[in-house]
């Protein structure tokens, strides 16, 4: 018989819950209420003059060409980041799944990246394609190929991508891993001997068995794309060149710390909140149905 603990106090569990509770009101529900409210109003840049404008904020936002090519920007963005890092994240945990001598150096070096911040990944990828003073820009260069993330929206959206994909792989590689050595070696073997080869194992074994998994990757990244990129896209083209990188999230801080408008960036803040919250609920809603548990 398995022994459990009791507890009478019955205001215990409530009690335990409390602190979670007031992390999550202060740092989650209260600023969203503030966004949600702020963008009813024109503020001036500093926050001192106040005037109720209803749904006025929308409407400028909406009819804006710019805040169109943001979302564009952000789909293409977001889409290519997490096809990216998830594909490769799974190419890499596969591969240091295997029985290798140097499994645990790889293992080591793969998790490197994860403790790094999205500011410092970002400078250190403008480092390597600096147009002029990158290193690995020269070479390409001298291949003939003019490079330039300055001046073409095309290069600079391809080096914030590398730069994204780069950072949240070790995240990816992580869990992947996890899964993978989770997965009974029993089942794989019985597949062997059932005359599957690797890749028919991994298609119609590992891989369903690996759903779980990917689908809480698939969540994780599509908020990471859509928020914590942030970083990098500041550090590395600061939303250049000419807006080819600018995304939801960085818009939000254009508008709203550089060029003023706090009114119109918290309405940019409440609908990029109803998007990602809509994706979050589609995916629940759709793509979990295929999770094999």
């Amino acid at each position: 018989m398995e022994k459990s603990a009791v507890f009478h106090n019955k205001l215990l569990p409530y009690l335990l819950l409390i602190p979670q509770l007031i992390i999550t009101f202060v740092f989650f529900y209260w600023p969203a209420s503030q966004a949600v409210w702020q963008s009813f109003l024109r503020e001036d840049a500093f926050g001192l003059n106040t005037e109720f404008v209803g749904l006025e904020n929308y409407q400028t936002l909406l009819a804006q060409p710019e805040y169109y090519k943001a979302i564009v920007t952000t789909a293409v963005f977001s889409t290519l980041v997490a096809l990216a890092s998830l594909s490769i994240a799974l190419l890499f945990a596969t591969q240091a799944d295997k029985e290798l001598k140097a499994a645990p150096v790889f293992k080591t070096m793969m998790m490197w990246p994860y403790a790094v911040a999205p500011a410092i990944a970002g400078v250190l990828w403008i480092f390597m394609f600096h147009p002029s003073l990158g290193t690995l820009a020269r070479p390409l260069r001298v291949l003939g190929f003019d490079w330039n993330p300055m001046l073409n929206g095309h290069h600079a959206l391809t080096l914030v991508v590398m730069a994204a994909v780069w950072k949240q792989i070790a995240y990816n590689f992580l869990f992947f891993l996890a899964g993978l050595q989770a997965i009974p070696k029993s089942v794989l073997e019985a597949a062997a001997i059932d005359g599957a080869k690797p890749l028919r194992r991994f298609w119609t074994v590992t891989f369903p068995l690996l759903s779980p998994t990917l689908f809480f990757l698939l969540v994780v990244n599509v908020v990471y794309v859509f928020f914590d990129t942030f970083g990098i896209i500041d550090a590395v083209t600061g939303g250049g060149p000419a807006g080819a990188t600018t995304t939801m999230v960085y818009k939000v801080f254009a508008d709203g710390r550089l060029g003023g408008d706090l009114g119109g960036s918290a309405a940019q803040s409440v609908i990029l909140m109803v998007i990602v919250i809509a994706l979050t609920a589609i995916q629940f809603r759709y793509v979990e149905r295929k999770v094999q548990y």
